[in-house]
């Protein structure tokens, strides 16, 4: 991937999709598509519109949510990161028919052509009904996604049952009946019984994934799944000795003979018309491919389990499980889907390099999947609860190595100004965003002094907490005296107020008296007053996360091996891997600074901070170890903040200035 694009040293240009976030580059993100990743913050119809040049994007995965009169939630890691969740309302997911919906049904309809007719006849039927007003949004936005496809692009819309004949007519409407290519099941859960409650019809238990291609020519690689037990034990009984490989023997014989073009000769004492030619058949049998199970048999061909590509993909997926409340990827959010669903969607109807799109992102599965597989992306949602998440969840699972532009987020303090007085509390959720704190789970209006928090480990497994509070108007010196207030009520351990304004020094000083909280990385202000300006400057909470026990989000894996690399989409003990080449990562460093480099373990770590700062980490805050403070655990911590690669890149330059007297470290790609 390409580095990042630089949004901070040009003059603003306002873009009126994102009206208060300036283009700071004077590039408009149209000119940033064939560059970079992006995140988008907005309605996914005005950014398609404004920001997605036709015939630029070969993929479109969207989940668009409809389950009416319903508020999705975003849910996070509980105080102890296992049991009762807190939930956060992310947006309203309630579609009617009202001034809105008729807008944009007149809109669609006025353009005329075959989606005009399709929503004509669904008004006919459905009236004026919820039904019609979620359709009357889908299909502009379904035209626009049509727009910005490749000839050769392909679309999957995710649905349930209750919309999805509706939909498929939608879509028929759009890119034409010819150009549907598969109806996908796929199995979300397990089989449930709600007869007790008095359910009187088959349970429900599977999505559907309408896909779709723009032209008669797209882009398809075909996936394997594996074989079932059943199919194993039939087609593959024997396991040959020394090898333990399973194998099966098949029938070599020509299917229709002369006829055919299959040529007849004597193999063991057998004449048939054979599916192989004579030379290929002497390389098989020298080769102990060739078995005759019995003097006067047949001979047949022997055939390993493990030389078969598995079962060609087809459209009823029942080996991908939903995510289950233990799930090492779940992160909590309820409409989340397993990403080895997107992997398989993205993997077989995209090449790396190409570009994939998701205008409903949520958690950011698709664009985690389209990271991991090495292609480009577009994300794009309305919540800035939304977009921290995907943020959060990039930096956990790939650190520096992901690379994307936000568009649409403030970059300014007038930006923020902005936000915070045509929308408060997507104000109050971006600025919880920059320190990675998550939003209270208390309602509107009744926050108790408490906008968001922050959790954190010190070692003794005890999870402690930062409360904040966020502040866009003028302020008052009571607010440091609520805050202490609400530290106390909590039994919290650090209180931060964020605000536009600089704090008085009465404030500072009340602040002040409240100490220090003291932990085994150092001590912190028990109260923080921090600026807007401050944090968009890259400052931020003073908290005891050097420990890379931050416990306000759930928290994504990190990657497994660097992208491009291959991987089994069935198999593998990923968590027993990755445990693996953590252990590998900590020995090799240590060797670098402790054994090579002849560094004692303090002197090790200093030398590795200064080098990662120096290479633009943010590692400022992190302390040195002290002693009772496992090195092989600092190691462990530093790597999960900056990266497994960054970090034996950064040993790797100090032992060979130590040992070598040089001050080229050895290229990334031949660590």
């Amino acid at each position: 991937m390409v580095a990042p694009v630089d949004l901070t040293h040009a003059p603003p240009q306002t873009c009126a999709c994102c009206p208060t976030s300036p283009l700071l580059t004077g590039t408009h993100p149209r000119d940033l598509m064939h560059k970079d990743n992006l995140l988008f913050y907005g309605d996914n119809l005005d950014v398609l519109r404004r920001h997605v040049r036709d015939e630029s994007v070969d993929l479109v995965y969207l989940d668009p949510p409809f389950k009416s009169d319903q508020n999705y939630n975003v849910l996070f890691a509980a105080r102890d990161g296992q049991h009762a969740t807190a939930q956060i309302q992310a947006f309203e997911d309630t579609w009617h028919w009202d001034q809105s919906a008729a807008a944009a049904y007149e809109e669609t309809v006025e353009r005329g052509g075959p989606v005009a007719e399709v929503l004509r006849a669904f008004r006919t039927y459905l009236d004026r009904s919820d039904m019609l007003a979620y359709l009357a949004m889908m299909a502009p936005r379904l035209v626009e996604l049509h727009r910005v496809l490749k000839p050769t692009g392909s679309l999957y819309l995710h649905c349930d049952p209750t919309a999805s004949h509706y939909l498929k007519l939608l879509l028929d409407s759009v890119f034409s009946p010819e150009h549907f290519r598969t109806e996908i099941i796929w199995k979300r859960s397990s089989a449930h019984s709600d007869s007790k409650q008095g359910r009187k019809q088959h349970g429900r238990i599977h999505d559907t994934l309408l896909f779709y291609t723009k032209s008669d020519e797209w882009t398809w690689n075909q996936l394997h799944g594996a074989y079932d037990d059943e199919y194993v034990e039939a087609k593959y009984p024997h396991i040959e000795a020394g090898t333990g490989r399973r194998y099966g023997l098949w029938d070599m014989t020509g299917p229709g003979g002369a006829a055919k073009g299959n040529p007849s000769y004597e193999v063991m004492g057998v004449t048939r018309f054979w599916r192989y030619s004579e030379d290929r058949m002497r390389q098989l049998i020298k080769e102990g491919r060739v078995i005759q199970p019995k003097p006067g048999a047949v001979p047949r061909f022997k055939r390993y389990l493990d030389d078969s590509a598995g079962v060609p993909l087809q459209d009823v997926w029942t080996d991908i499980p939903p995510i289950n409340s233990q799930a090492q990827e779940r992160l909590g959010y309820p409409t989340q889907k397993p990403e080895a669903l997107l992997v398989r969607i993205v993997a077989s109807s995209s090449n790396e390099g190409d570009v994939v799109l998701d205008p409903f992102c949520g958690c950011g599965t698709t664009v985690a999947a389209a990271q991991r597989l090495g292609r480009r992306w577009i994300g794009i949602d309305i919540t800035h609860l939304a977009i921290a998440l995907i943020k959060t969840r990039l930096a956990d699972t790939y650190g520096s190595q992901a690379h994307y532009a936000v568009i649409g987020e403030p970059t300014t303090v007038e930006d923020a100004r902005a936000l915070a007085s045509t929308d408060p509390y997507q104000f109050q959720w971006w600025a919880l965003g920059l320190v990675g704190a998550r939003p209270a789970e208390e309602r509107k209006g009744t926050d108790r002094g408490i906008d968001g928090r922050l959790y954190f480990h010190e070692g003794s497994g005890e999870t402690r907490q930062v409360i904040l509070s966020v502040k866009a108007g003028k302020l008052q010196p009571s607010y440091v005296r609520d805050l202490r207030g609400v530290l106390a009520r909590e039994n919290a351990q650090i209180g931060v107020l964020i605000s536009f304004e600089q704090p008085s020094k009465a404030m500072k000083a009340e602040a002040a008296s409240a100490g220090f909280h003291e932990s085994p990385w150092g001590k912190h202000p028990r109260i923080q007053l921090v600026t807007v300006a401050e944090i968009l400057a890259g400052g931020g909470v003073d908290y005891p996360k050097t420990s890379g026990t931050n416990q306000t989000f759930r928290r994504a894996p990190r990657a497994k091996g660097p992208k491009g690399t291959s991987f089994d989409l069935f198999k593998g003990n990923e968590q027993e891997i990755t445990a693996q080449a953590g252990r590998r990562l900590t020995k090799q460093v240590e060797g670098l600074l402790l054994s090579e480099a002849r560094l004692g373990e303090r002197e090790a770590a200093k030398l590795l901070l200064t080098q990662l700062q120096n290479s633009g980490e943010d590692v400022a805050r992190v302390r040195v170890p002290r002693k009772g403070i496992a090195f092989a655990q600092w190691i462990d911590d530093l790597s999960a903040k900056v990266g497994p690669s960054i970090l034996l890149h950064a040993a790797t330059a100090i032992r060979n200035r130590t040992v070598q007297g040089s001050d080229n470290p050895w290229p990334l790609g031949s660590v």
